[in-house]
């Protein structure tokens, strides 16, 4: 059974667009995401100009920051203060990767936690670890997230599954470890080291490819 990514893409859109609206009858305005690129990486260029779309689709008002490459870190992280500063702002993303004079975990570090879109801040990803599954206030990154939902859709007993999540990186293969763990299930993290690596899959319940 293939699962239809895109059919719960936009059943969770459509359940966005109703709260959102909601916020916007109770407050008068809309949430706000600020969305910063620098340079032009036609990658980034591709994702940031999906996630504009889908974020103005169910009603969030966008704030696009194009940077040119040789901006400089001062001047990046002057902009995030700013936008940390803005009550118009809820949400702050910084689409990776930066240019390489750029040190990305200084510029992560500099968004507000409270407004980390990505949920890369090491106090959001601290929270992942320790908090509780059904904890509201968690800002989990998009990419594991999604395939949680993912994984929910098919409504199977995920407690007690043997998963394996093949990569390590902080934005998908740890965060996945996390969500995994927090429904009950065996988790074991593979990547470039791993020895055996089919052997060790093919005894998986769940497979994630993180790589």
């Amino acid at each position: 059974n293939i699962i239809n990514g895109k059919e719960l893409a936009q059943n969770l859109r459509n359940q966005l667009k109703e709260e959102i609206k909601k916020i916007k009858d109770n407050y008068s305005r809309s949430p706000g995401l600020a969305v910063i690129q620098v340079g032009n990486v036609e990658a980034s260029s591709v994702y940031v100009r999906a996630k504009t779309k889908s974020a103005k689709e169910v009603g969030i008002e966008v704030f696009d920051h194009h940077l040119e490459e040789d901006t400089s870190q001062e001047n990046l992280l002057k902009l995030i203060d700013q936008l940390n500063k803005d009550i118009l702002v809820n949400g702050i993303l910084v689409q990776l990767p930066l240019p390489k004079h750029i040190n990305e975990q200084i510029i992560l570090d500099s968004i507000h936690p409270d407004k980390d879109a990505d949920g890369f801040h090491p106090l959001n990803v601290g929270k992942l670890s320790i908090a509780s599954k059904n904890d509201e206030n968690l800002l989990i990154p998009c990419t594991p997230y999604g395939c949680l939902i993912m994984l929910k859709s098919l409504r199977i007993k995920l407690e007690g599954k043997n998963a394996i999540i093949v990569g390590r990186s902080n934005i998908v293969g740890k965060p996945m470890a996390q969500l995994l763990l927090k429904e009950s299930c065996t988790v074991t993290i593979a990547h470039s080291r791993t020895e055996n690596l089919e052997n060790i899959c093919s005894q998986a319940d769940i497979v994630v490819a993180a790589v």
